[in-house]
């Protein structure tokens, strides 16, 4: 994208432009062809700013292109037709990233942009004297040479690639999967591959007790480490070793008064089946039995025993914040994002150039900004992109340069 938006603004402006992408991997866009489960969910057709990592940096950004329908109107200048799906989220119509890959190849191909493949850059060179160019060092030994350098490599290699002078957060994984400290990992276990729709909390002790850091509901999956799924992802981004995930089986109009209904359903089952009801009976229908046992099993109690009304409230706790602690990240190859990389303090969001390094342009993750699943995370790369490559063109001709 940021090539396409350099190629535009060259044609435009009429600025003779060699644009290079040099690519560490054997095709471009390989990254691509993975997201979305191979579909690419390559936006949201309800973007909220707000639940960005950084989100005022994000917002200028946005406000500087000073079209909030962006994102969509280059794709369909590309001529790419997608499909909306639950959450806002977008889909190419062909239900394959490729297809994605396809539009934004051809646009670049006819703008004149070169693809170098396998050619990793290793670091990049500020000039040493003014109106000269950058010098890339590409891992094989070679110099290559640039009036401007649009840093895209995402947050899995920005650590690697050597910028003097720019401020740089460690990286880490986020939405991912979630590991659970090691008492409740016998009970995971044996839920291994078990989905449930619920609602999750993540809770942190807040000294007094334990406070809400971030909801989410949707399907959950069991992992014999901890637990899964996209509103378990999404947590990820928040969530730190010790917080408490309190998930709640049952839906919102039950969940408001959960003792109250559970007394109403042991009068009905009582009426049923006589007046011992088991705590297996009071969950029968409600959960899947795997589930059930081990709700009973974390509250202590005996799936044959008899429920009393005294035991309302204590299943009604479990029921609606059933908790396991977090130990961490579950599995750090599955997370989608690293959070992490250049500040965006140290980056104008007008134009993704460097505040400190004027001709180096900053986008996609190799910015420390994330967002939640949903499309979001590309959605920014489109953005960012456009934003670098059409600034550094303008940077090219405001210079003089050839």
């Amino acid at each position: 994208m940021a090539a396409i938006a350099a190629g535009d603004r060259a044609r435009e402006s009429g600025v003779p432009a060699d644009i290079t992408v040099f690519e560490r991997d054997d095709r471009v866009g390989r990254s691509i062809l993975a997201t979305g489960n191979g579909r690419c969910n390559f936006s949201n057709a309800a973007i909220d700013v707000e639940r960005y990592r950084n989100a005022r940096f994000v917002s200028s950004a946005f406000d500087a292109l000073g079209n909030p329908s962006f994102v969509l109107d280059s794709f369909e200048g590309l001529g790419l037709l997608w499909r909306e799906e639950s959450d806002g989220r977008l889909y190419p119509l062909a239900n394959k990233a490729s297809v994605v890959v396809d539009v934004l190849r051809a646009a670049a191909a006819e703008l004149g942009v070169r693809e170098a493949c396998e050619r990793e850059v290793a670091a990049v060179d500020p000039p040493r004297e003014a109106e000269k160019p950058f010098t890339l060092r590409m891992s094989d030994g070679v110099f290559e040479r640039a009036d401007a350098v649009v840093l895209a490599c995402g947050g899995r290699w920005s650590s690697s690639i050597g910028v003097e002078g720019l401020p740089f957060e460690p990286l880490s994984p986020v939405l991912g999967p979630l590991r659970v400290a090691k008492q409740d990992i016998p009970l995971v276990r044996e839920l291994d591959n078990i989905r449930v729709r619920c609602a999750v909390d993540l809770a942190r002790d807040g000294g007094a007790a334990l406070q809400t850091i971030a909801s989410e509901r949707g399907e959950l999956m069991f992992r014999k480490y901890g637990v899964s799924g996209i509103c378990v992802f999404n947590l990820s981004r928040f969530a730190r070793r010790g917080d408490v995930l309190r998930i709640c089986f049952l839906p919102d109009e039950v969940a408001g008064n959960a003792s109250g209904y559970l007394a109403a359903r042991h009068r009905s089952l009582s009426r049923r089946f006589g007046e011992t009801v088991t705590f297996e009976q009071m969950l029968r229908g409600v959960l899947l039995p795997r589930v059930s046992e081990a709700v009973l099993k974390k509250g202590g109690f005996q799936p044959g025993s008899a429920f009393r009304k005294r035991d309302a409230s204590r299943l009604a706790e479990l029921l609606t914040r059933f908790p396991l602690v977090v130990e961490g990240i579950g599995d750090s190859d599955i997370c989608q994002v690293r959070r992490g990389g250049f500040s965006p303090d140290a980056v104008d969001p007008a134009t993704m150039q460097a505040r400190a390094c004027p001709g180096l342009f900053l986008a996609g993750e190799a910015l420390d900004v994330d967002g939640p699943c949903g499309g979001y995370n590309l959605h920014w790369a489109w953005t960012s992109g456009a934003i670098a490559g059409r600034s550094a063109v303008e940077l090219m001709s405001g210079a003089g340069f050839e």
